[in-house]
């Protein structure tokens, strides 16, 4: 993945140029996990061809829509962190994640890795994360970060990618995975918004 740095790109087409690049390292047939569908614009743009696949939604309105655009896919109306932890797609075996919440992407993350569910032998992992903002307010205060706080101290934000890349591997290690690829960059207003994406292979 030759992902570099490039803050002048709008925001729907910094996710796209990632989840691109992600996609064609899949191994295989993609089934994809869509962990916060939305409106389905990246399915739109990315997923459209894929057959098999999960997305989960909170807004019911969303849902509805997002039933009618996916028919051979599973479609969750919940909490996502919640219902990841639950196994929620575990009739699948996904062998690509996508994680783009509004905010926080790690208790999504976290539920994914902690819950019962088949493995692929290589997962592809690609997130969206806005939590640069909060996090140069000092990173104690956020649950998600307490970790590594306790590694990288509190003002760790000139350091993040390097944060999100050490969380991914805690947690892909807890699957029983080794993170052997990672990259990502930044983009909107002074860069606060971060896209990176992971290649795991079990270890």
């Amino acid at each position: 993945m030759g992902l570099s740095i490039r803050e002048d790109m709008g925001e729907h087409e910094s996710k796209l140029r990632i989840r691109r690049a992600a996609l064609a390292l899949v191994e295989g047939t993609p089934v994809v996990l869509e962990a916060y569908g939305g409106v389905g614009q990246i399915w739109r743009s990315i997923y459209h061809d894929v057959a098999q696949g999960v997305v989960l939604e909170k807004d019911p309105g969303k849902v509805d829509d997002l039933v009618q655009q996916r028919p051979t896919w599973a479609v969750y109306e919940c909490d996502t962190p919640r219902a990841l932890a639950d196994g929620a797609g575990s009739h699948l075996e996904v062998n690509y994640v996508d994680i783009d919440p509004y905010g926080d992407p790690w208790p999504a993350i976290e539920g994914f890795f902690a819950s019962e569910r088949p493995r692929s032998s290589k997962l592809v992992i690609v997130v969206t994360d806005g939590m640069k903002r909060k996090i140069n307010m000092g990173a104690w205060q956020l649950k998600s970060f307490q970790d590594a706080v306790a590694v990288f101290g509190n003002h760790f934000r000139d350091r993040y990618m390097e944060v999100c890349k050490w969380m991914l591997t805690r947690y892909a290690e807890r699957a029983g995975y080794k993170l052997v690829k990672f990259a990502g960059y930044r983009s909107g207003h002074l860069g606060q918004m971060f896209h990176y994406a992971g290649v795991m292979e079990r270890a």
